[in-house]
């Protein structure tokens, strides 16, 4: 009993070390993200037709603060990623340690390619066809506290559900999913990947259909590559079947 109490006492102290370790991280980035945070601002606003308003002092100090937080995010994630493998690698065979490693990479470009997705593709057609709305009818006014918790709506989510296909073919080589459990989940995971865009999205139709159409591609993508893994595991167990035969 005393010998389980000071392994939970060691996992717990691991724990906290591998949380400290993360958040430092994030402070760091957070840190040289806001060193450089004007530059980047300055990219995100290039296209705008005027300056954006601001209606108070801090608006500007939020603003850049929650542009300097998404990068450090974006930084942070597979320095995250590493720290819970670290944590969990005594409990993994080789095999395990070597499959949950080989992702890390991937949970970051991934990450980066949902937030690019949403803001270079989705982002200025949604923005567009809004602003087309008013017509001559309104007068658009830009104030930087909308401006970016709009902008904010339309690229964060896409970082993270761009990281479905990685988490799958994870959950895959581990035999915790596999392609056919999928499949028979499809129906269930369209419905929910249709609410996730109505909520992600503006109340308009065109922002719901130009979410849910990349939402369903993931998915089918992440079954698709469920089955590659699936295959190769298959395979690899049969061909250790033989061996041990042999």
């Amino acid at each position: 009993m005393e010998q389980r109490a000071f392994q939970l006492v060691d996992h717990l102290e691991e724990l906290r070390k591998r949380l400290i370790l993360t958040i430092t991280a994030f402070f760091i980035s957070l840190i040289i993200a806001f060193v450089f945070v004007d530059k980047i601002y300055a990219f995100l606003v290039r296209n705008l037709p005027t300056k954006l308003a601001i209606l108070g002092p801090s608006d500007i100090l939020w603003v850049y603060l929650k542009i300097a937080s998404i990068f450090a995010l974006a930084v942070t994630i597979p320095f995250a990623a590493y720290q819970i493998w670290a944590f969990v690698r005594p409990a993994l065979n080789e095999r395990e340690r070597k499959v949950t490693l080989a992702y890390i990479p991937a949970l970051f470009l991934l990450f980066i390619s949902g937030i690019s997705f949403g803001y270079f593709v989705l982002f200025p057609i949604i923005l567009k066809f809004l602003v087309s709305l008013a017509g001559d009818l309104f007068e658009m006014f830009y104030t930087t506290e909308k401006y970016f918790q709009f902008l904010i709506q339309m690229t964060l989510p896409f970082g993270f559900l761009f990281e479905i296909p990685v988490v799958i073919m994870f959950l895959t080589s581990l035999g915790i999913l596999n392609p056919y459990v999928l499949q028979k989940s499809r129906k269930y995971a369209y419905f929910i990947l249709i609410v996730i865009s109505i909520l992600i999205t503006p109340p308009d139709f065109l922002s719901d259909v130009l979410v849910i159409i990349p939402l369903i591609l993931l998915y089918e993508c992440s079954v698709m590559l469920s089955k590659i893994v699936f295959k190769r595991l298959q395979a690899k167990s049969l061909a250790a079947e033989i061996e041990v035969e042999a």
